[in-house]
């Protein structure tokens, strides 16, 4: 337990547009409470317009940091002063600190998906030369290909709807030094070519409450490959179900959310929080 006479009190935020559906309020309320610190967590609506005269305003409001999420991962590296190597790489950052007066930004999203993927399926990254599939192009995908890259997974392979978003994403890490690497799948094969695949990763939002399901034979995959899904909202969706019956081992995306606060909080308050059984129902249960 923390002394809180020795923490004066810390606002930090989570700021997007929308941000109404944010559940980072209460996993950082969860472990404020449990270190006994003082400290607050607020999510703002900022529209993409306000954005810049709202980091610059930070310091005269009292925040010492706080989160980024959609639409502004990419706009806010123009209004910050250090940009970590990784947020560098992908071009968007998630988490902001103010360190000897200026601002930080790094991107803590691919640290959270492999984080939760070593606490629920501990020894899935031990491969020779792997391969993942990866469903979905949108903001979440850069760093969780980046993170499997510095995982040592040899290939990867894209595949989403929109064909010129996928190649788009194959450039980028093409232009990386990752060209041999990673190649671009017709989404219609999607369920033809899953013989070599280790692990799937569905980064889109398909399977979502409120989404269209993910349509998707695994009929092929070995039973050896991991499935995952970066989709909270059923936390069983149905391509964790299918693969589940199958006999693979599945992990859920509740986790990803839960990790990649981690290093945030720390840099905020100054304790490293874990994530444990407890965070997970409270973040299930509260609406």
């Amino acid at each position: 337990m923390v002394n809180k006479s020795n923490n004066p009190t810390k606002k930090v935020f989570v700021i997007g547009w929308p941000i109404e559906q944010s559940k980072s309020p209460i996993i950082h309320g969860h472990w404020l409470k449990l270190h006994g610190l003082e400290g607050s967590y607020e999510k703002i609506a900022v529209h993409p317009d306000d954005l810049a005269s709202f980091i610059s305003s930070l310091k005269n409001q009292g925040f010492v940091g706080g989160n980024v999420t959609i639409p502004h991962k990419q706009a806010v590296l123009a209004h910050v002063d250090v940009i970590h190597p990784t947020a560098e790489r992908l071009g968007a950052a998630n988490t902001l600190w103010f360190e000897e007066g200026q601002l930080h930004a790094d991107n803590t999203d691919g640290y959270g998906f492999l984080a939760n993927l070593d606490q629920q399926a501990p020894g899935w990254d031990q491969l020779d030369r792997g391969k993942a599939l990866i469903l979905g192009a949108g903001g979440a995908t850069r760093p969780i290909i980046n993170g499997l890259f510095e995982r040592g997974f040899d290939k990867l392979v894209i595949t989403n709807r929109t064909m010129a978003r996928a190649q788009e994403l194959a450039s980028l890490f093409a232009n990386l030094g990752f060209g041999s690497r990673v190649s671009v799948l017709d989404w219609d094969n999607r369920s033809a070519e899953l013989e070599d695949i280790d692990l799937v990763v569905n980064c889109s939002s398909l399977g979502m409450i409120g989404q269209p399901p993910l349509e998707m034979s695994l009929e092929g995959l070995q039973s050896s490959a991991l499935v995952t899904d970066i989709v909270y909202n059923p936390l069983e969706t149905g391509i964790l179900r299918q693969a589940r019956k199958a006999g693979n081992r599945v992990v859920d995306g509740l986790g990803m959310l839960l990790h990649q606060a981690v290093p945030g909080f720390e840099h905020w308050f100054g304790v490293r929080p874990t994530v444990t059984d407890q965070l997970r129902e409270q973040v299930l249960e509260t609406k």
